[in-house]
C-alpha cells in the first residue's frame, strides 16, 4: 500500500486553462532560455518541452520586443504562457495586452505603487493572475538592515507585495520565495506557509549544474512537497529546459504525487553483470522519453537481480552471457538474446500501452 501525502489546501488560481492550489495536480512549469523576441527558435523549444511534459512556461521580458512576441508565440503553442517582468512595468502591460496568461513580477523592482496599481487593474481586466517572485539576492535595503539575507527577511518581503497588489482590488495571486541555499529555501516556504493560504510555486533558484541542481532540487523541492507545501514547481538547472521537466516529474513520482510515463528501475551494476547495462539503460529511456504510460520498468544486470528483486515492475529484463530474460510481475516470460533485449522489452511496451489505451 503506498504512503499518500497530505497536501495543503490552498485557494485556487488560473493560469489560462490550468488551475494552480486547491485540489489541482502539482503543476510542473519551466523557462525558456531563447532570446523571447525570436519567435521560431522559443515556438521550437516550448514544443520540445510541451512533448515532455511542462504545463506551463515562462519566458523573459526584458525589452518591447519579447513583449509584442508574446502574441505571435501563443498562437504557436499549446501551454500557458507567463511573462517575467523586471524593472519596467510597460513591459508587463504590454505583455498582458499580447495575451500572456500570467505575470511573474517583483513588485519593490517596477516602480512606484502608482506603477504597481496600473498593472495590478490591468491584469485585474483581462483575468490574469500575478506572481510575487521574491528571490533572496533581491530583498529590500530596509528588510536586509533588520534581518539580513534571511527566511523571515524573505517572508516579509513577499507578504509586503502580496497586501501591496490587495490594496489595489488585486486578489489572484501566488508566491514563490526562492534560494540558491536549500536550507534558507525550506525555512523560507515553511515560515510563508504558516503565514498564507495563497498558492505556492516552489524551487530552489540558481540550483546549478545538471548534477548538482538536480540534487538541490530533489532535496529541496521533494522535503516541501514531502510536507504538503507546493502547488506547482519548476526545477532550476543549467541545462535545455527539457531536462528541468523530466526532473520535476522524477520529484513527484518518487513522491507518489503525480505519475507521468515509465517509472524506470535498473541496478547499479556489479562483477556479476555481463551485458552493457549503461547503453540498454541509455537505449530503453530515450526511446521511452515522451511516453504517459505509468509503467513501472525495470533493466537488472543479472538474474541474480532479476525478477526477485524487481517483482512490483509490470516489466523487465535481466541480462546474462549473451542472453537475458523477459519477466512480468516477478514471473519469467522467456529467454532473449542480449542483442534483442531492448526490441523486445521496447515491443511489450507498446503492447501493454496499447491494452490500456
Amino acid at each position: 500500500m503506498s504512503i499518500q501525502i497530505q497536501r495543503k489546501k490552498t485557494r485556487q488560481v488560473s493560469v489560462g486553462p490550468v488551475k494552480i492550489g486547491g485540489n489541482a495536480p502539482v503543476a510542473v512549469q519551466s523557462m525558456t532560455n531563447t532570446f523571447t523576441h525570436d519567435i521560431p527558435a522559443t515556438v521550437k523549444l516550448i514544443h520540445r518541452l510541451e512533448a515532455a511534459g511542462c504545463e506551463i512556461i515562462r519566458v523573459a521580458v526584458p525589452d518591447m520586443p519579447a513583449a509584442e512576441a508574446i502574441r505571435s508565440i501563443k498562437n504557436q503553442i499549446h501551454i500557458p504562457l507567463i511573462a517575467d517582468i523586471h524593472f519596467d512595468y510597460r513591459l508587463a502591460l504590454a505583455a498582458l495586452k499580447a495575451g500572456a496568461d500570467g505575470l511573474r513580477i517583483n513588485p519593490g523592482n517596477i516602480g512606484s505603487n502608482k506603477k504597481v496599481k496600473a498593472v495590478a487593474d490591468q491584469a485585474r481586466d483581462y483575468g490574469v493572475p500575478i506572481r510575487v517572485g521574491v528571490n533572496a539576492g533581491s530583498l529590500e535595503k530596509d528588510l536586509r538592515k533588520k534581518y539580513g539575507v534571511t527566511p523571515e527577511a524573505m517572508v516579509q518581503s513577499a507578504l509586503r507585495h502580496v497586501e501591496l497588489l490587495r490594496s489595489f482590488d488585486f486578489h489572484d495571486i501566488k508566491i514563490s520565495i526562492k534560494a540558491s541555499d536549500v536550507l534558507t529555501t525550506l525555512e523560507a516556504y515553511r515560515l510563508l506557509s504558516s503565514k498564507t493560504d495563497l498558492p505556492l510555486h516552489v524551487g530552489v533558484t540558481e540550483a546549478g549544474t545538471l548534477y548538482s541542481g538536480t540534487v538541490k532540487s530533489a532535496i529541496g523541492i521533494g522535503m516541501l512537497l514531502y510536507e504538503g507545501i507546493g502547488d506547482t514547481i519548476r526545477v532550476s538547472l543549467t541545462r535545455d529546459p527539457v531536462e528541468e521537466v523530466r526532473v520535476g516529474y522524477e520529484i513527484l513520482k518518487a513522491l507518489n504525487i503525480r505519475q507521468r510515463g515509465p517509472e524506470i528501475i535498473s541496478c547499479p551494476t556489479c562483477g556479476r553483470c555481463q551485458v552493457n547495462l549503461f547503453s540498454i539503460v541509455d537505449q530503453i529511456e530515450s526511446a521511452l522519453m515522451n511516453k504517459t504510460i505509468p509503467i513501472k520498468i525495470a533493466i537488472m544486470g543479472c538474474v541474480v537481480n532479476g525478477p526477485g528483486e524487481a517483482k512490483e515492475a509490470d516489466i523487465g529484463i535481466a541480462g546474462g552471457a549473451g542472453q537475458g530474460i523477459l519477466f512480468k510481475k516477478g514471473k519469467v516470460v522467456k529467454k532473449v538474446k542480449e542483442k534483442d533485449l531492448v526490441k523486445v522489452l521496447l515491443e511489450e511496451v507498446e503492447k501493454i500501452e496499447e491494452l490500456r489505451n
